[in-house]
């Protein structure tokens, strides 16, 4: 597999006049630990840590993601919205969109958004997003972290069924290998567009993803501050937020939620 060019990624940044700083090491524990790590030492929002391998890397609930080297995205971005603080949840949406959209503009695939950060192929996993915050002097900060499966063909016994990848679903016989590098650039843009509307718009941006939920109308079971929480995934609020229908009939609305899955 071709490794990620850091030298071409920023020259097309540079002349796309994106706000990118874009990094690529051959193998680190996390990209996200590690731009933690750089924003505590000074470093200014807006680089981009790509990774090769990742030998730490980490979802929600401090989930393993487990890739291949030189074959998927392990990147994180360092941000500082301009936005109000109050606005920022609104970022993992916003990322969402943009890497749904990424995919839609390379390949001939529709992603799927499962609410609240994963991206889904024919009910298979691809894309996982975690938004952490560092304070940096006082000052509050989001590393965005991203792991998605481009180029992985084979995934460990427990994830069988559950995981895919987007050469996987593209199922052409004749494509050994999909440009990693190409599709890289398309995300970076598409989450700097995306980013922009996080203060004007955003009902425009709830409504993309609503066409492209997985979660709406299915039967789900949820983890919300240590309860279980059963339900009709009903709708997306003005926030990107989860209504859903309890079985007595009252709707309720999860601003976030922890092993959300479908009951079949």
């Amino acid at each position: 597999m071709r490794r990620l060019d850091a030298e071409a990624l920023q020259e097309a940044c540079v002349e796309e006049a994106l706000p990118w700083r874009v990094q690529v090491l051959d193998e680190v524990g996390s990209t996200s630990d590690a731009l933690r790590d750089a924003a505590l030492a000074g470093a200014a929002p807006g680089l981009v840590l790509f990774a090769e391998s990742q030998t730490a890397g980490r979802g929600r609930r401090e989930n393993r993601w487990t890739s291949s080297k030189g074959k998927d995205f392990m990147f994180s971005v360092l941000l500082r919205p301009a936005a109000p603080a109050v606005l920022w949840p609104r970022l993992t949406t916003l990322a969402a969109l943009a890497l749904a959209r990424a995919v839609e503009m390379e390949l001939p695939l529709k992603p799927q958004i499962k609410w609240p950060n994963d991206l889904y192929l024919n009910d298979r996993k691809i894309c996982g997003l975690l938004a952490e915050a560092v304070t940096v002097n006082g000052e509050l900060a989001l590393v965005l972290g991203v792991g998605m499966n481009v180029n992985n063909r084979e995934f460990p016994y427990e994830l069988t069924g559950v995981a895919t990848s987007l050469l996987l679903e593209l199922n052409a016989p004749s494509v050994s290998a999909l440009d990693r590098q190409s599709l890289a650039l398309t995300i970076l843009k598409l989450l700097h567009k995306q980013f922009q509307r996080m203060d004007h718009g955003f009902h425009e941006v709830i409504a993309e993803v609503r066409a492209r939920s997985w979660l709406l109308g299915r039967q789900i079971r949820a983890t919300v501050d240590g309860r279980e929480v059963f339900g009709r995934a009903l709708d997306l609020n003005a926030e990107g937020h989860l209504v859903i229908v309890l079985p007595d009939g009252s709707l309720t609305t999860l601003s976030s939620a922890e092993g959300v899955r479908q009951v079949i």
